[in-house]
């Protein structure tokens, strides 16, 4: 679970116990709790263990009905999970996963006294995101712009005695597609690029030569770096030569030609 915890990046996260009772070193933060509970939602069997309202289990030829204990899950439109806790330190805890239009937010709200408070915090956050964050297409834009860079301005970038004459590139790839903004700021949003204008060569494919940033305010909110798509070799003398004779050809034939 540490090891896990490690790899995706939670810096105040550690687990001692499997259950989850407490312990002084056994500890995660709200945030961190999203992460987890994000990349578990990615696992199809635990969504939709998670989604289950009731379930039947059959014990000594016995059925017998349990319940999701998660207060939320088909009261509040669009719930689809997650999970109810409660410990002594950690307090009513509640971890909620809302899908709505096809976006998924996961609110956690963590020490709360009673059920109560836990159900009404869960159901403020949740209604409060929906209603004033708007989800924007950043992987669209990014596209938009990237195109509109490779005809403009990466035609302007001075490869120093490049062999090659034409130049591709490339954008690292990216999962992330939408990103929540709050309404009132969707209008200070930009897509900034930059990039090195000249360049040494010889350099090997992958070179990051740029990045492509999508911004709000002084934020950023996605970076993603503009690589080569091949390698560029230096000119050597012999291609020199043989630019000089393609080009004084070239010049005895148009001359013969007015003649």
């Amino acid at each position: 679970m540490n090891k896990k915890a490690e790899e995706l990046g939670l810096s105040n996260t550690h687990f001692v116990t499997p259950h989850g009772l407490d312990e002084t070193e056994h500890y995660t933060s709200a945030y961190e709790l999203a992460v987890i509970t994000n990349y578990a939602l990615k696992n199809k069997k635990f969504a939709s263990i998670v989604n289950t309202k009731t379930c039947d289990i059959h014990i000594n030829g016995e059925t017998k009905t349990i319940s999701n204990t998660n207060e939320l899950l088909g009261n509040l439109n669009g719930v689809d999970g997650v999970k109810t806790g409660f410990t002594n330190g950690a307090g009513r805890c509640l971890v909620t996963s809302t899908t709505r239009n096809g976006h998924r937010i996961i609110c956690v709200v963590l020490g709360a006294d009673t059920k109560k408070i836990r159900t009404t915090d869960s159901v403020r956050l949740i209604e409060y995101a929906f209603a004033n964050y708007e989800y924007i297409n950043v992987g669209e834009k990014i596209q938009e712009n990237f195109s509109k860079w490779i005809s403009q301005d990466a035609p302007n970038i001075q490869y120093n005695k490049a062999k090659n004459t034409s130049i591709e590139y490339y954008l690292e790839e990216n999962e992330i597609k939408w990103v929540p903004i709050l309404k009132d700021e969707i209008k200070d949003v930009e897509v900034k690029i930059s990039y090195e204008t000249q360049m040494e060569v010889p350099i090997e494919k992958g070179h990051i030569v740029g990045k492509i940033e999508i911004m709000l305010k002084e934020e950023v909110l996605l970076s993603l770096n503009i690589m080569l798509k091949q390698d560029i070799e230096k000119k050597h003398i012999t291609d020199y030569i043989t630019d000089f004779c393609s080009n004084y050809c070239g010049y005895l034939v148009s001359n013969m030609e007015r003649l």
